[in-house]
């Protein structure tokens, strides 16, 4: 976005011009000095590997002591980023994740709280499912077919009656939900039931009549999405707010999930969404080259690596509902500089935007957004998956494809995990934080991956694709949609 300065600043364009400042490409202070990683367009995966293994073996910082009621977020933001880096916890730590989520369980109300001992609350709840995704597949040395196999994975202890009760607890009648029992509505609180309900085969029309009509009336003027809506009177509705990239990936998640089980009829007199309007909307929040084409969340705002995914996710999901087919309407290269360039920290994880301090959420939605970008280069013949080894649905060691589109000499690569290896484990027994293949690569002409010299350079493919309705890689959320599909409907009512 070109920026008009007219000679009379304000907060806003001072704020803006300092920000654009900032966001240049790094370089070397000398000829002769070597270029690092990040300065060479680089994916440091080593460097945010040994972030994320500090913060989860070694403990939190005491700033996050303001994240109490936030434990589930925590633990969800670290494991997804490590799914994205292609990395698996060993499975003594993927058990004390389970008990660390479960401990979390509110057995009185449902659902889970921000900790042991809280109040359940819809957020957290998502926070911790989408956990158990990742960490609580049930052995895949066990066998499918034994009368045991539901006591080998944590996702039997999820008490989905006592978690649908607290959905109903908390709808209107208008069809949209509190957040918590004394909680505000918003459109985040209805996307994580959704998602849970989806994830966990909880989706029922009693659920959900009327909320993709409020959903709807969170749409703005601008095209974006607000945080609420209210009913103003003959099927009208009036947004709460301005559009924000955070509500507009909720309320378009959560309009897909809706399509998904209770597909709109093409003959229904029920209004859709100003498709033309959220299009527009979502591509004016994309900076431009003086902001290293990173993305803002609201008009006129600065950009914030977050967005990456918020906003950046939102292409996916609008595709679906436009069965758009190769028709890229952003700048997902671009958006691949902001998070090589601006948004990685020189000392590990990724932040808002230099020269802030990373942290655990922006390390996450910015390892998406650019996962989101990797592999919206080109129309997918297939859903991006998972590489990891340890799902029951995974029976490949190939680490996935490189990204769609991606130039094979694109500078946006890897550094970090050898090509020959799809995953690497974390352990608190390592001596080091720097992640180590879980396994060797393999030299026999039998393996699907042989001992021929790989591609140089790397390709730009260097994360797992994530599932654009949950943030789970594909893997994780079939997984658990399976095995809860397995277990039956109606056992919950």
């Amino acid at each position: 976005m070109v920026q008009i300065d007219d000679n009379y600043p304000t907060p806003t364009s001072v704020s803006q011009k300092s920000t654009v400042a900032l966001l240049v490409r790094p370089s070397p202070s000398s000829p002769s000095e070597k270029p690092t990683p990040i300065q060479s367009g680089i994916l440091d995966t080593n460097l945010h590997l040994g972030f994320l293994g500090r913060h989860l073996l070694q403990g939190l910082p005491a700033r996050y002591t303001s994240q109490d009621a936030s434990q589930p977020w925590l633990l969800f933001w670290s494991l997804q980023s490590l799914s994205l880096l292609k990395v698996e916890l060993d499975q003594g730590n993927k058990d004390k994740a389970a008990a660390g989520i479960l401990a979390m369980q509110n057995p009185a109300e449902g659902g889970f709280g921000g900790g042991p001992g809280q109040a359940a609350h819809l957020l957290p709840t998502y926070a911790a499912i989408c956990t158990l995704a990742i960490v609580g597949a049930p052995d895949p040395s066990s066998k499918p077919d034994s009368d045991n196999v539901k006591s080998i994975t944590p996702w039997t202890r999820i008490d989905r009656r006592a978690l649908y009760r607290l959905f109903l607890s908390l709808k209107h009648t208008d069809g949209s939900f509190r957040v918590s029992s004394n909680g505000e509505v918003d459109v985040r609180g209805v996307y994580c039931l959704l998602a849970v309900a989806k994830l966990l085969n909880m989706m029922t029309e009693e659920l959900v009549r009327g909320t993709k009509e409020w959903v709807r009336g969170c749409q703005t003027y601008e095209g974006g999405f607000a945080s609420a809506a209210i009913g103003i009177g003959e099927g009208r509705w009036a947004p709460l707010g301005e559009a924000h990239g955070g509500y507009t990936f909720c309320a378009l998640a959560a309009w897909v999930l809706l399509e998904l089980e209770f597909p709109s009829s093409s003959l229904s007199s029920g209004k859709k969404l100003n498709l033309r309007n959220l299009r527009r909307w979502l591509v004016q929040m994309q900076g431009g080259e003086d902001e290293l084409y990173g993305f803002r969340g609201r008009t006129n705002k600065l950009v914030d690596g977050c967005y990456s995914w918020w906003v950046g996710g939102c292409f996916a999901l609008l595709d679906r509902l436009e069965e758009r087919d190769g028709d890229v309407i952003w700048n997902p290269e671009g958006l691949k500089e902001y998070v090589v360039y601006a948004a990685q920290h020189p000392a590990g994880g990724l932040r808002d935007k230099p020269p802030k301090s990373p942290d655990m959420y922006h390390t996450l939605y910015n390892l998406a957004g650019l996962s989101a970008a990797q592999y919206a280069s080109q129309p997918q013949t297939s859903s991006p998956t998972s590489s990891d080894q340890s799902s029951p649905s995974s029976s490949s060691s190939e680490s996935p494809a490189p990204a769609q589109g991606a130039p094979p000499d694109s500078s946006i690569s890897s550094s970090s995990i050898p090509l020959s290896s799809s995953s690497v484990t974390v352990s608190d027994s390592a001596s080091s934080t720097q992640a180590q293949p879980s396994s060797t690569p393999a030299e026999t002409p039998t393996t699907s991956r042989t001992a021929t010299t790989p591609p140089s350079p790397p390709p730009a493919a260097s994360l797992n694709g994530t599932d654009p309705l949950f943030n789970l890689t594909k893997t994780h959320a079939e997984a658990m949609m399976k095995w809860f599909r397995e277990q039956g409907r109606e056992d919950f009512r």
